[in-house]
Order: structure tokens, then sequence, then C-alpha cells
């Protein structure tokens, strides 16, 4: 699966963004879905899962009821809508893809995930 992230941009604290992540060559139905962000100086962490087929999903602590992922089969797509947004959320924000879901979700790192966008960045200023 190839995948191309967007959507990123410049926003005042407080703001709105919604990130999206465009598949092609196979259905993200198929893998679980995810968004990570680097920071410069700082480790890629992961942000934000969805499980390929079914609902489940994960958000890591600093995001949680300001972010929400969503997966449009449809257009076969992945999009991370990111409300209420701080200084600290400032990074570049990847989507990755991998195949399996885990309820251990919160241990995983860029080494689980086989495939990668492009980031795209996200400044978000005081």
């Amino acid at each position: 699966v190839q995948l191309q992230a967007f959507g990123g941009g410049l926003v005042q604290s407080g703001g709105s963004l919604r990130l999206s992540c465009a598949a092609s060559g196979d259905t993200v139905s198929t893998y679980t879905m995810a968004w990570f962000r680097q920071a410069p100086g700082k480790e890629r962490e992961l942000v934000a899962a969805i499980r390929g087929r079914g609902s489940s999903t994960y958000y890591t602590d600093t995001v949680k009821g300001r972010f929400t992922i969503s997966r449009d089969n449809a257009k076969n797509s992945v999009h991370l809508q990111m409300n209420s947004l701080k200084t600290e959320d400032s990074a570049v924000y990847y989507c990755a893809a991998r195949w399996g879901w885990s309820v251990a979700a919160y241990q995983w790192s860029s080494e689980d995930f086989a495939y990668w966008g492009q980031g795209t960045e996200v400044t978000v200023s005081s």
C-alpha cells in the first residue's frame, strides 16, 4: 500500500486542522492505520490508530478528547481531526499502516509499522 499524507499547515493555538492520508494499491480497511508525529529533536511517537476491520481506536494520552481518527472506506483514506491544538502539537505528522491490531497498541513504535507516507508539517503558534 502507498500512503500520501496532506492537510498540515499553520494554525493558532486553540484552532483545528484535519489531516488526510490517501491510500493506493490496497484498501485501508485491510490494515491498522495510524498517525505518528515527530517534533524536532524528539522521537517519532504514535498519536492515534484505528483498527482495519472494526472500530477500535487508540489515542496517546496527550491528544485524548482533542483528536479523532477516522477511516473513509469509500475514499480509501484515513483522517485525523485535530481540535484545540496546542503549541506542543507542532510536529511533522506521518500516516502509517501495519497488519493486525493489538490491545497493547500503546506499546507500538514506528518499527511496528511497515508502510509510511511522507510527512505533513503542523505548526501551532501561540
